[in-house]
């Protein structure tokens, strides 16, 4: 079997497939920004019926971010031929051998299997959606981000953001074409879950207690693939975890090996 051949930055090769009837257009800059922190996107390509006027707002951006449409008919009405179509794909790139991973980018559940078939050969699978996208398929891919906080600004940062009890953005399915795109209003910070993250730290601490930020981060994304610091106002972990300075405490380490430092949180004990 041939090896996977490898950019000389040892950056991760991807495959993007957008379901252009179950993602908005309006993510496209976050999208791809999101992407190039996991790799690169080699094949980037996007699937729908582009004889209808929905998919208007796709048609905008595609040339300019060098992303190939695949023409797919609906052939029966009630039957999602495009589906087929890029699970079809999926697999023949699978077997080219060439990809560490793969970007799926849709809202639809119907692609649960496809995640977890192309984990079952070891590569990684990063899933993009609205978050009415059902829990298997987020459940499914390694890394789950949902696209609203693709399509607008970042939220500003607070020690403690707002409630959870919102609704999902309704869907973007039905847009019309030839209307400009716009940014979505900012999505309300979410309650950050920071019993669940003290569990975490208080399974895998060591004797002190202290656990290596990076190594957190990559547990928690383990448990929960939506996980996400920025559904929660914040740009990153760290900055959650300093945003709640009475449940934990951080710490940076020098590295005399490499010169660096690096950061590390423990669960703050009562009475501190």
């Amino acid at each position: 079997m041939a090896s996977k051949t490898q950019t000389p930055q040892q950056q991760k090769l991807l495959a993007v497939l957008i379901d252009a009837d179950n993602a908005s257009a309006a993510i496209v800059e976050g999208l791809f920004e999101e992407i190039a922190k996991f790799g690169v996107a080699s094949v980037k390509r996007i699937y729908g019926d582009w004889t209808q006027p929905n998919l208007g707002k796709w048609k905008q951006v595609l040339l300019d971010h060098s992303i190939q449409p695949i023409q797919q008919f609906a052939y029966t009405r009630g039957k999602n031929a495009t589906d087929s179509a890029l699970i079809i794909d999926a697999m023949d790139l699978l077997y080219t051998r060439r990809f560490d991973g793969f970007c799926l980018v849709s809202s639809d559940s119907d692609f649960t299997r496809l995640a977890a078939r192309l984990r079952e050969e070891g590569l990684t699978v990063y899933g993009f959606g609205e978050e009415k996208t059902p829990k298997p398929f987020v459940s499914a891919c390694d890394k789950f981000i949902y696209t609203e906080i693709l399509r607008a600004d970042a939220v500003e940062a607070q020690p403690e953001p707002a409630s959870s009890d919102e609704k999902s953005p309704p869907s973007t399915k039905g847009e019309q074409a030839g209307e400009p795109l716009k940014a979505p209003e900012k999505p309300k910070a979410q309650k950050v879950p920071v019993d669940f993250i003290a569990k975490v730290i208080e399974d895998i601490d060591d004797e002190d207690g202290w656990i290596q930020l990076g190594s957190l981060g990559s547990t928690i994304s383990k448990l929960r693939p939506a996980f996400d610091a920025r559904l929660y106002g914040f740009r990153k972990l760290s900055d959650l975890i300093k945003g709640h300075p009475k449940r934990f405490e951080l710490q940076v380490r020098g590295s005399s090996a490499t010169g660096g430092e690096s950061l590390y949180v423990r669960n703050r004990k009562v009475g501190k």
